[in-house]
């Protein structure tokens, strides 16, 4: 059974950081990322990374300089290093992972404010 937990969101003030967890099981997943879903908008991609020996990152323009993705492959988990937080950040974040068979698996989803 596969499995995605995530942890590390929060309230937090602006220009402030975060950082979020999410620690897979069940599959050896190929992608890994963050999405993020804020009220009334539809879910994007915040930041993704394979896990090959030279591990490609991909951001939303409007995070690249502030947010970080990194992944360790022996403990099957993403991290999400956000920096220079702003309100417009705040979102429902979400992990997401595919694995080699192509199949997609989110977790539950980690709640991010960032007051002004």
């Amino acid at each position: 059974q596969v499995q995605l937990v995530e942890s590390g969101g929060g309230l937090v003030q602006a220009g402030g950081s975060l950082r979020l967890s999410c620690t897979a099981s069940g599959s050896i997943f190929s992608i890994m990322a963050w999405y993020r879903q804020a009220p009334g908008k539809q879910r994007e991609l915040v930041a993704s990374i394979t896990s090959d020996g030279s591990p490609k990152t991909n951001y939303a323009d409007s995070v690249k300089g502030r947010f970080a993705i990194s992944r360790d492959n022996a403990k099957n988990t993403v991290y999400l290093q956000m920096n220079s937080l702003k309100p417009e950040d705040t979102a429902v974040y979400y992990c997401y992972a595919r694995n080699l068979y192509y199949l997609d698996f989110w977790g539950q989803g980690t709640q991010v404010t960032v007051s002004s």
